[in-house]
């Protein structure tokens, strides 16, 4: 039959079952050879054609591996390996528009102009190809066959948000690599697919594909010829790529290839873009749809007649320029860069003289460089194998054995097994010369040895590495609807078939961290299970007493240990909202219960910690301007200054007074609060409402903010700047100057101060307290700084802060009694309450600092319980320097000199003593300056008296004509007069 006329080309895209037609008319030929563009192809097709008509009747012949049995009828081999001296009735050449390929296309190219069979010659490919072929070869029967299914783009997804059965494609195996191992955090794991594995690997790798143990596979465009796969999406990490020269864009008919894998047989496929892929125009994508694509315009072409004569002629030769329009000479190839290389070699030279010889170096030229080193240790490797073919026609077996025996270990990762299976194949492919080694069939079957073993080892380390054994082994079960065993044990922890799924905390399921997204393979297994909990502990929670739950400082509802729920701020600061932590497992109806049961929980919690606030506020009999002062007081969560408010409270009535103090107020003479909610727990919760409310608007983490609460018993501590504004007064301290002191020392402080500005006996031989200073005002002793927990200039700037004074004075002249050291005084542990505190009595409201001190028929203030002595620490020493200056002993007086007067330092309220007009006159401070009424004697007399205000004074006809209360503050200060001019 006229071979011109039995060749069919066959063309289309793909998935329209060309390469299975091929096979079938092959098988229907008394026999054949067909031409594949993958190693991993032909062992496919090899393993096929075996299954049908026996091992001994098919060979497989590729540049590594020959399987020949004595009377083959059926040939598989690669392009490449395609013999040309075997006739045979029929031959099909696959990927025929690979012609055009830069590196190979000029193998390809021979194949389809010079190899046929007997009988009929089948040329598989793309319809690309079809006006070359027109232009080539006459008389050739043109088949279409079309898809059978449709393929469709899908857009850009993340690869974590890829469907089941889809092929991820890379160029490089790096990027194979880095895409698997994020499939596996996130799915559970994926195969792995390139050119480079050997067939054992590579089938080993699709097998947990195929079988379903993983969803992914990761694949280089090796994936695009020919490799049969039930794929239903394909998606791009890339759209450029190496081809060995530079980096270009795909094609689109290069993308059509590998997107055609998608949709086998009758299932339609999808293609889209991942990762980092560049996106692609609307053009392509319709090309990629239609399976329309530009045909192509030339084949590579090299001389097949060759010229042994001498190397320089071969090479010669090999430059040769096509005759025929519409090819093209191909650049230079691994094998001719090695010839010119070995050709500077003068000692190769002189062995390569003959035919023979010339032939045998270019034969040995051809050796793949699959090791992928540099050129010119290829052509070292290529130059010394020559040389021992040459010269004793046969390499050196114990060298070639020793080359071997570096391969041959399969311990190590996946880079260093890939690099040894390339080491084998090239040992391979010399093993495959039947005339280059003594005994080749040892060899051939020590390399096969080798190369499985490697191959053994690779596929366990992929799948060591991008492959959780575990989550696919579940996956697989759950699309077989294998039901899983799934419980919790009493630590919550939630096990699937024994495996760690994560744990149960209080209503919500926290999942395995170190799983993943893939972890849902997991919790799907345990959904019910975990949902059967869940709603068993929402209803534990609603049946809970309130001893069972707890709030912690950052505002969480603690419930055996973990979080149940939450508060938020709202607008009202005693009733924060609460917000349930619980999963969607639990229903509607749970989560509404729980939510009620922990708002009742906090309503009580916050009803029996900051009790008369809450009642403050509920309390129908306080009206008025009351009822305005106690709101502040709530707004301020119990701690008011005083003289925010201080028009208001001069405004209350006794009875409005008592009112309040019904409710645990106290007026002191700095502050306006309820001294029994300052104690350690009820301030805690005052600082968590606090920080909860508006806490958007303030910026306030409630979490951080118990670390910088004084700690408990301390009186004072330094001001820390970077506390939010308004901290300390809701954690019942006051800022005074360089430190922050608590409120209640302050009132207790003010108490001290009262009793000695303004003292006088109640009986006769009672003694002036120590402090106390005749002619008004006090000076600084231990027992003042102790409160506080502070000394020298502190302890100055909390009375200055205060609104106190400091005026400096002689000692006084007359001897002072005989006293006991002030040191022994100030070592009574500075910084702590004093050891013997009042009780706590019926409040009253403490006179301002400028007032007189309470009469004997007078209640004293009350003190709250923490500021009692055993439970305040010294914070900082006393430094009794000042306070010896202010109560001279003996010892000083005698030192002391009439030419150096000692000076001591007495301290007044504001607006009073010698301060009192300050405002007004402010140079006016000579004891003979004349006020108002003219009258210097009468003035002096008049220093510190309670009943004036700063700035101004009554006419003296009026306080003369009024008749005097003897319990009134100007009958004392006169009765004080009168002792000082007896004295």
């Amino acid at each position: 039959m006229d071979a011109r006329r039995n060749v069919t080309a066959l063309l289309g895209p793909t998935n329209t079952g060309k390469t299975h037609h091929a096979v079938e008319r092959m098988l229907g030929h008394p026999s054949g050879m067909i031409g594949l563009p993958l190693r991993l192809l032909a062992r496919e097709v090899y393993d096929r054609v075996v299954a049908q008509t026996g091992q001994m009747s098919v060979a497989l012949v590729t540049g590594e591996e020959k399987l020949i049995p004595p009377a083959p009828r059926y040939w598989v081999c690669t392009v490449e390996a395609m013999p040309n001296d075997i006739p045979v009735s029929f031959m099909a050449i696959d990927e025929i528009q690979l012609a055009a390929d830069a590196e190979r296309g000029h193998v390809f190219t021979d194949r389809l102009l010079h190899s046929r069979g007997l009988n009929e010659t089948l040329l598989l490919g793309a319809a690309t190809i079809q006006p070359m072929l027109e232009k080539l070869l006459k008389g050739v029967n043109y088949v279409s066959r079309p898809r059978f299914s449709k393929l469709s783009f899908a857009g850009q997804k993340k690869i974590t948000r890829l469907p089941k059965r889809t092929a991820i494609v890379g160029f490089s195996a790096g990027m194979v690599y880095s895409v698997a191992e994020l499939i596996r955090r996130q799915k559970g794991g994926a195969a792995v697919v390139m050119g480079a594995l050997s067939p054992r690997t590579r089938n080993a790798q699709v097998e947990l594909y195929q079988s379903g143990d993983v969803d992914h596979i990761v694949a280089t465009d090796a994936i695009g010829m020919g490799l049969n796969m039930d794929i239903d999406h394909v998606a791009f990490a890339a759209t450029r790529k190496f081809d060995g020269f530079q980096f270009r864009n795909l094609t689109a008919a290069e993308m059509g290839q590998i997107a055609g894998r998608a949709g086998r047989y009758m299932n339609d496929g999808t293609f889209g873009l991942t990762a980092d892929a560049v996106s692609i125009d609307a053009d392509t994508i319709e090309q990629l749809e239609d399976h329309r694509f530009e045909p192509l315009r030339v084949l590579q072409w090299r001389n097949r007649n060759l010229n042994f004569a001498s190397v320089d002629r071969l090479l010669g030769s090999l430059n040769a320029l096509p005759n025929r329009e519409g090819l093209t000479r191909s650049r230079p190839g691994a094998d001719i860069e090695t010839l010119s290389l070995i050709a500077r070699d003068a000692e190769v030279i002189d062995r390569a003289s003959g035919l023979k010889t010339v032939e045998l170096l270019w034969e040995t030229c051809q050796l793949p460089d699959y090791r992928n080193i540099t050129g010119t240790e290829h052509a070292n490797l290529v130059a010394t194998i020559f040389r021992y073919v040459a010269d004793t026609g046969r390499i050196d077996t114990q060298w070639f054995a020793r080359q071997l025996a570096y391969c041959d270990n399969t311990n190590g990762d996946i880079d260093t097994l890939s690099n040894r299976i390339a080491h084998v194949r090239t040992w391979t492919f010399v093993a495959n010369r039947q005339d280059w080694l003594d005994d080749p069939g040892h060899w051939q079957e020590l390399t096969r040895a080798m190369e499985d073993r490697l191959s053994d080892a690779l596929h366990e380390r992929l799948t060591q590495r991008f492959i959780d054994r575990r989550t696919s082994v579940l996956m697989k079960r759950l699309r077989e609807r294998e039901e899983l065993m799934s419980s919790v044990d009493q630590e919550g922890a939630v096990l699937v078939e024994g495996e760690y799924a994560g744990r149960i905390e209080g209503l919500r399921f926290i999942a395995e961290p170190a799983s993943g997204d893939h972890s849902k393979v997991l919790i799907s297994a345990a959904l019910q299970t975990v949902t059967e909990t869940l709603v068993g502990r929402a209803q534990s929670v609603v049946a809970a007493p309130d001893p069972d739950f707890s709030l912690d400082a950052s505002g969480n509802i603690i419930w055996k240990s973990h979080a149940v729920g939450r508060l938020t701020g709202s607008e009202n600061l005693l009733k924060p909202r609460v917000e349930t932590l619980a999963d969607e497992q639990v229903t509607a109806a749970d989560r509404e219960a729980v939510q009620m049961r922990l708002s009742k929980f906090v309503s009580r919690h916050i009803a029996g910690l900051l009790a008369p606030l809450v009642s403050l506020g509920e309390a129908e009999e306080i009206t008025g301007i009351a009822r305005g002062i106690g709101f502040q007081i709530i707004e301020a969560l119990g701690v008011v200054p005083r003289e925010q408010i201080a028009d208001e409270v001069k405004s209350l009535g006794q009875d409005e007074r008592a009112v309040l103090r019904k409710h645990g107020v106290r007026f002191g003479a700095f502050h306006i609060f309820i001294p029994t909610i300052l104690k350690p727990a009820p301030t805690a919760l005052r600082l968590l409402l606090w920080a909860l409310h508006d806490a958007d608007k303030r910026g306030l983490d409630a979490s951080s903010l118990p670390d910088a609460m004084p700690q408990q018993g301390l009186t004072s501590v330094p001001f820390d700047k970077t506390t939010p504004r308004g901290f300390y007064q809701v954690v019942g301290f006051r800022v005074c100057g360089e430190r922050a002191v608590r409120v209640d020392m302050l009132e207790r402080l003010g108490d001290m101060i009262r009793t000695r500005v303004f003292w006088r006996a109640q009986r006769e031989g009672e003694e002036r307290p120590d402090g106390s200073v005749d002619g008004g005002g006090f000076t600084v002793v231990p027992d003042m700084m102790s409160l506080v927990g502070c000394s020298g200039d502190e302890f100055s700037s909390i009375l200055k802060s205060l609104g106190f004074s400091a005026q400096k004075r002689k000692v006084p002249e007359k001897p002072q009694p005989d006293a006991e050291p002030v040191t022994d005084i100030a070592a009574d542990a500075p910084g702590e309450a004093s050891s013997e505190a009042p009780a706590e009595t019926a409040a009253t409201d403490a006179p301002e600092p400028g007032a007189p001190a309470q009469t004997a028929g007078e209640a004293s203030p009350e003190v709250p319980a923490e500021a009692k002595p055993a439970d305040a620490p010294a914070a900082v020493p006393a430094d009794t320097t000042s306070t010896e200056t202010a109560a001279p002993d003996d010892a000083t007086a005698d030192a002391a000199t009439p030419s150096e007067p000692e000076m001591i330092e007495v301290w007044w309220p504001k607006d009073t003593g010698p301060f009192r007009h300050q405002k007004q006159h402010p140079g006016n401070r000579s004891k003979g300056a004349k006020g108002n009424s003219g009258k210097p004697e009468r003035n002096r007399h008049q220093k510190g008296a309670p009943g004036k205000k700063a700035g101004g004074q009554r006419p003296p006809a009026k306080r003369r004509e009024k008749p005097a209360d003897p319990n009134s503050p100007f009958a004392i200060l006169g009765q004080l007069k009168q002792g000082l001019n007896k004295k």
